[in-house]
């Protein structure tokens, strides 16, 4: 095994220090996992050079005395699997673990497969007569012993849109909404030869949340047609009160979108795919050519674990320069979608008959939720950074730090086209944990604490469950989310708490620092640009700049806001945020909430000083995108960089 003495520079979660690494493991798509792992005979696969790394450190070899780089040579990495990284992958405060890029490379960890054979007509009967001869299909591709269904399709790295009854993107109204008998009636001039499509789903538009629900029956009767859905999600719909679509809003109903069939396929960029065969079928943009162009399908939900407890953390890792994409996101498929808030899905909620729970003695509903896929789940890690990385194409969260982890970092990321939260951090309390109960563990080590989230652009997150958010941050403390540039989403962008509750539960000492925030609030409302919840003790929202905040087209009524503190916030001094109105709002808050100079009178040195701390530059599979430009202009309708970011 070839040795090597190399001093490096990497970024920590709490700051900047020189490693001696010692051992080098390449990797290359062109490697081969019987190979010697040298940069002259790299390995094939991640999974063989973490496994080294980790032999090296089981047996003491002198490799690991230094540090231990993994190197990742330029291409696409497929995964049939997540990559799984345990307390024995662990380095120490002078011999980290590093996988990162080598110098100029854009490595790809992907969980996507390619669809071939594409042919063009259709004779189906289901689709418009004279469009047949414009649609292309297509096999889906095997994964396994098993071909892929999917929710997802990218055409030369542009998002494909399921086929959708969404014209010039407005969503229809609905007429009623029904717990009784659990139906939604909509106008029967929406329905045309859809009664008899088997896949098709319906998405409601519900005040802070959506909910995608898998028709059973449509019922037309005159000029109204009268939709069932499937369980588990008919129950759930029609059983949580909080949200539910509004009949009756200062703007009308809530509104509708029918989606997911053959029927249905009438746009160019418009896609459908048929079960159990797994047909796809795609109409193409005009510039695309389906005998060249590159279809990826996502077929991993997951790319990467990491996973330690609290007795055995993984420690001091380091992952840099990597572009993770190209995952799944099938529950919808399997059993609707139907969330409470900030994409985090019910398992059982209903109105209380008789108010009152003994932490809190005017609770009206209970509701209890799971967690969101994602794309990297990490447990119980001790200095665990993410730096320099891109996160694209994901179907649902991006990243997701969930439990026990301390001095940790995500800095200098990007994150596009995420299908639902982009940085998701700390307990969110799930499965049997009912979610307005004060989450207090047994050992405050189960807190997520001291993590620093900087210097980062999120951008076109929240394109499939509107709901999420840009940086999502449940029961936390010490969390340090400064200089990010949060933009284009569809509810809120950085949110802060979980609970709904004025007691102590853990949060404290938060500090929500000089980010720019835009172009937020674009579907749904009861938003936030900077949004929290519950008690914070020691907490500060400052320097902040929050503007183009969206009215939502379908809302029902106009609550949104630049700085939104929600049911029992609490310990917070929010000063020196600047926004170009003064629109706050504060929903039951605590006492101790201290305002200080908050609006368009901050100053413009304050203003031009939030987001990004440094121009970085990331490469994307043909060239280089800055990804600096949001914030050098103070009044932007269009950001060609944020809006780009993720071709």
């Amino acid at each position: 095994m070839k040795k090597t003495i190399v001093v490096l520079l990497f970024m920590a979660s709490l700051g900047l220090f020189s490693v001696l690494v010692a051992g080098e493991v390449y990797v290359s798509p062109h490697g081969s996992d019987r190979n010697a792992g040298t940069k002259e005979a790299p390995y094939l696969t991640l999974n063989r050079a973490i496994k080294q790394a980790r032999e090296w450190r089981r047996l003491n070899r002198p490799e690991a005395a230094g540090g231990i780089c993994i190197c990742l040579e330029d291409g696409v990495y497929a995964q049939s699997a997540p990559l799984f990284i345990r307390p024995e992958d662990s380095g120490t405060p002078d011999s980290p673990t590093l996988i990162r890029a080598v110098e100029n490379a854009h490595p790809v960890i992907s969980g996507g497969v390619a669809v071939t054979g594409w042919k063009k007509g259709c004779d189906d009967p289901r689709i418009a007569k004279e469009l047949r001869s414009k649609i292309w299909v297509a096999k889906a591709p095997s994964f396994g012993n098993r071909i892929v269904e999917t929710r997802q399709m990218l055409v030369d790295g542009n998002k494909a849109q399921r086929a959708a009854q969404f014209p010039d993107g407005v969503m229809e109204r609905m007429i009623d909404f029904n717990p009784e008998e659990q139906t939604i009636t909509i106008p029967a001039s929406q329905i045309g030869n859809l009664p008899n499509a088997r896949q098709l789903e319906m998405i409601v538009h519900q005040r802070w949340a959506i909910a995608i629900l898998r028709v059973k029956s449509i019922d037309v009767r005159g000029e109204q047609a009268v939709i069932r859905f499937h369980e588990p999600e008919s129950h759930l719909e029609f059983a949580h009160p909080w949200p539910q679509p509004v009949i009756g809003g200062e703007k009308g109903n809530s509104s509708f979108c029918l989606t997911n069939a053959l029927e249905l396929l009438d746009q160019p960029g418009e896609w459908f795919q048929e079960y159990p065969s797994g047909t796809i079928y795609y109409y193409p943009r005009s510039e695309e050519d389906m005998e060249t162009a590159e279809v990826i399908v996502p077929a991993l939900e997951t790319l990467m674990i990491v996973d330690g407890t609290l007795e055995r953390p993984v420690r001091h890792i380091q992952v840099e320069g990597i572009t993770f994409a190209h995952t799944s996101w099938m529950r919808p498929s399997y059993q609707g979608h139907v969330t409470l808030q900030g994409g985090f899905p019910l398992l059982d909620a209903y109105k209380l008959h008789e108010p009152g729970l003994p932490e809190k003695a005017e609770l009206e509903n209970q509701a209890w939720i799971a967690r969101p896929e994602t794309a990297i789940r990490v447990r119980g890690t001790e200095h665990l950074t993410f730096s320099r990385c891109r996160f694209r194409h994901l179907a649902s969260t991006g990243l997701d730090y969930e439990w026990a982890i301390s001095s940790s970092g995500i800095e200098n990321c990007v994150f596009s086209d995420i299908g639902g939260t982009g940085i998701l951090i700390g307990a969110f309390p799930d499965e049997g944990f009912e979610t307005h109960v004060p989450f207090i563990p047994p050992e405050e080590r189960n807190l997520c604490t001291d993590i620093t989230i900087k210097n980062n652009l999120i951008t076109d997150v929240t394109n499939e469950d509107w709901g999420c958010v840009g940086i999502g941050a449940g029961y936390v403390s010490g969390i340090d989310i400064s200089h990010n540039e949060v933009c284009h989403l569809n509810y809120s962008g950085i949110c802060v708490g979980w609970g709904w509750t004025s007691l102590e539960s853990g949060m404290k000492n938060n500090r929500i620092e000089a980010n720019y925030v835009h172009h937020f609030a674009r579907r749904l409302y009861d938003a936030g640009g900077l949004y929290t919840l519950s008690n914070q003790p020691g907490s500060v929202m400052r320097n902040n700049r929050i503007e183009h905040l969206e009215e939502a087209p379908y809302a029902t009524n106009d609550r949104a806001f630049y700085i939104y503190l929600d049911e029992a916030t609490d310990g917070y001094t929010i000063e020196n945020n600047w926004c170009p109105t003064e629109r706050f709002d504060s929903n039951r808050p605590g006492n101790r909430n201290v305002w200080k100079n908050n609006g368009p009178q901050v100053t413009e040195s304050i203003k031009n000083k939030a987001g990004r701390i440094k121009p970085e530059y990331v490469q994307s599979d043909t060239e280089p995108i800055a990804v600096s430009g949001c914030a050098k202009s103070g009044a932007i309708e269009t950001c060609e960089v944020c809006m780009s970011i993720d071709k």
